[in-house]
């Protein structure tokens, strides 16, 4: 199972949210490029990158976007990364500054014939994050929320050629409170859907649960920044800790 530490970028700084809320947010860091080398020496192959502003209004903040070339040129990790991504021209910038991986949200559930372009045209470079509240669907940041059923998406974006969610429980985000199991089990039967889960992965037993139920990824964000969750052990349980043999990465 692969495992994504999140770096949650707003005015170029990391944060957290607590449940997405805007108005409880922590600030880790100034230097999100200094985060990342710690999940990196962890072991860590991959990073989760959210631009909240982006996502807020669909407006891509400039300080988030040099901090993700920042973040891309220090190399030795696949980055995806999501938030405001709701045009073709946006998903084609971040292709070619170096990301390996982009995820629509509220342009999925505004635009779904615009997203199954994209996944057709993209392919394994699209992910789709669907976030959920009450089992429908969230969108511009978590700020609103849709009538669509959160598992009926899921199942049209699998019809629709895309290949992996990012499958969110915004009531367990950043709470420290545990992870929706249940909907990960449930998730688990959508047959050709790669399933991601974020929010609220608190307990190693819980990233053994998620590889037992299927789940292709898990995201880490709070639990890792406060040492609950130990990244390394962590990437031991799911099985991804980066090879003896990779390339040392670039710390400096």
């Amino acid at each position: 199972m692969q495992i994504f530490p999140a770096i949650d970028l707003r005015d170029g700084k990391a944060v957290r949210l607590l449940r997405g809320d805007y108005e409880q947010m922590t600030v880790y860091s100034a230097q999100p490029c200094g985060v990342a080398r710690r999940f990196i020496r962890a072991g860590a192959r991959r990073l989760h990158l959210v631009d909240l502003d982006g996502a807020k209004d669909g407006t891509p903040s400039m300080a988030n976007w040099v901090e993700i070339g920042a973040l891309v040129q220090q190399g030795h990790a696949f980055i995806e990364v999501g938030g405001g991504i709701r045009t073709e021209e946006r998903i084609l910038q971040y292709l070619d500054l170096g990301v390996d991986r982009c995820i629509l949200g509220t342009a999925a559930v505004e635009d779904f014939s615009f997203t199954e372009r994209m996944a057709k045209r993209y392919r394994e470079k699209i992910a789709v994050g669907v976030d959920a509240r009450d089992g429908l669907v969230a969108t511009h940041g978590w700020l609103k929320t849709s009538d669509t059923d959160s598992f009926d998406f899921c199942r049209r974006l699998r019809d629709a050629g895309v290949q992996t969610v990012i499958y969110t429980d915004i009531s367990k985000d950043g709470a420290l409170s545990g992870t929706n199991l249940d909907a990960y089990r449930r998730l688990s039967g959508i047959e050709g859907l790669d399933i991601v889960a974020s929010g609220g992965i608190s307990d190693i037993c819980e990233i053994r649960a998620l590889r037992e139920i299927g789940a292709a990824g898990a995201i880490l964000g709070k639990a890792v920044y406060d040492g609950k969750l130990d990244l390394g052990m962590c990437l031991d349980a799911a099985e991804d800790r980066r090879d003896e043999s990779d390339d040392e990465p670039a710390l400096f």
